[in-house]
């Protein structure tokens, strides 16, 4: 079977996000992204938290070259849609967020979200006229640039301690109107709001971020009108959690207990010495 092409792969992304419901989860290295698509798992997101760590860096200020670097590797090493976290395109002015889209959409990535996170603690959110203007600057790169990445518009709020349902689904209409394809509200988890979000922005399709220990289930957000589901850095923090665990034991303890949870080696071989093979006879 031969790999699908990038343009292949966008077209799926995009027919995925027409009906029903999928999880997105989101690897943080090649390997993390060749174990989940081998779950069956029919795309993936890259995690910004997730591979800032994997490098040393907090959430945030990884440099944009090593972040497109990062995404080439992850549409390279699988067969899947990948959706970029883009954080909030690597730039304030618009014209250089359209730049930066077209940057990513060299990756061959099959969707980026742009968010209206400023970074800046003093003043958390873009202004929403200046918001809407940077989401229609990436609309337009992604429209000269063919037109077929999926663009996600996220709105911050309830991230960065303004969690206020009236104006979260404001600023995802205003996005949804700048050309956005899915909204996304990273911090709502209720029921209600879960069914504000999605009844607000129809007919587009919603993600939900799901990186915590949730009553819901996936049967359960399906019937709440979400389209996907992401996990964002939950993963790469549980791996996170058990390494952390076992040094601290090591170091403070002297104890190896930490290792009786772990993976086994020859598994770990086993698997990623299969799935070599099966790239080798594609």
């Amino acid at each position: 079977m031969s790999r699908p092409s990038v343009a292949e792969k966008r077209r799926q992304f995009h027919e995925m996000h027409r009906s029903a419901c999928f999880v997105i989860p989101n690897p943080w290295d090649i390997g993390s992204a060749r174990f989940l698509q081998s779950l069956g798992f029919k795309a993936l997101a890259s995690t910004s938290s997730g591979f800032a760590w994997s490098r040393g860096y907090p959430d945030g200020p990884v440099p944009r070259d090593q972040v497109l670097a990062h995404l080439s590797e992850l549409v390279a090493a699988t067969e899947v849609p990948v959706n970029a976290d883009f954080q909030n395109g690597y730039a304030h002015e618009p014209e250089h967020v359209a730049e930066n889209v077209r940057l990513a959409i060299e990756t061959g990535v099959a969707g980026l979200s742009i968010e209206d996170s400023t970074a800046d603690p003093a003043r958390p959110l873009y202004d929403l006229d200046i918001a809407v203007a940077r989401m229609r600057a990436a609309r337009r790169a992604i429209d000269s640039s063919g037109g077929d990445t999926l663009l996600v518009g996220r709105a911050e709020c309830f991230l960065v301690g303004r969690p206020e349902l009236e104006e979260t689904i404001a600023r995802l209409k205003a996005y949804a109107q700048a050309g956005a394809d899915c909204l996304y509200a990273p911090g709502i988890n209720t029921r209600a709001q879960i069914e504000a979000v999605v009844r607000a922005v129809a007919p587009k399709p919603v993600n939900l971020l799901l990186g915590f220990p949730s009553e819901l289930t996936v049967k359960d957000v399906a019937a709440l009108g979400v389209r996907r589901i992401s996990v964002g850095g939950a993963l790469a923090r549980s791996a996170w959690g058990g390494f952390m665990r076992t040094a601290r034991l090591l170091a403070e303890q002297g104890s190896f207990a930490g290792f009786a949870e772990a993976a086994a080696g020859r598994a770990l071989d086993a698997f990623f010495r299969e799935d070599l093979e099966r790239r080798g006879r594609q």
